[in-house]
């Protein structure tokens, strides 16, 4: 089930609120810019079908996320727990960091933790099969999968290059593990 969890950004045991409800992630998330919407896809999927195939179901949805955002291409990132480079992709996601573009997700299946740093608190929404989150340029922010990582997701990108962070330097990830 997706959640939202809101700490200030100096107590990471202290929850300010916690909520379950989509309607009301998107809510929360929309004073800082983050766009968090539920699909009711009738699309379906084995965790085990190609990216081509992915995409080619989502091709619909992907035109009409695209046309709105600008974004110019999309794939599909997989990760699971035998995939020899997880934990160093982990890693990778993990570092707070910021992008020139926005980072545009929707979990096909599986499930992963968006965590933005905004204003002096975390958000950390955990998202599930069915979400699609949409995190402002700019904005401090990683991604965690969990030490057993097990998701595949559409990413959409403006720039042509794919996903291109730039590491804030901060280990504020080190104090806020996903929730």
């Amino acid at each position: 089930m997706s959640r939202l969890t809101i700490y200030p950004d100096d107590a990471p045991g202290r929850p300010e609120s916690v909520t379950e409800e989509p309607a009301e992630m998107a809510a929360r998330l929309a004073p800082i810019g983050v766009r968090f919407e539920r699909w009711d896809s009738p699309v379906t999927l084995s965790p085990d079908d190609a990216p081509e195939t992915i995409l080619a179901a989502y091709r619909p949805y992907l035109d009409t996320l695209m046309g709105t955002s600008g974004a110019g291409s999309a794939d599909v990132i997989k990760l699971t727990p035998d995939n020899p480079a997880a934990p160093a992709l982990r890693r990778k996601f993990l570092s707070e960091h910021i992008h020139s573009e926005d980072e545009v997700r929707f979990f096909v299946h599986g499930a992963g933790n968006f965590i933005m740093h905004v204003g002096g608190r975390i958000y950390d929404a955990h998202c599930t099969q069915g979400d699609l989150i949409s995190v402002p340029k700019n904005t401090r922010h990683w991604f965690d999968a969990g030490e057993k990582p097990f998701f595949t997701a559409l990413r959409v990108f403006t720039d042509m290059s794919g996903w291109v962070p730039e590491y804030t330097g901060d280990p504020v990830h080190e104090r806020f593990p996903a929730s």
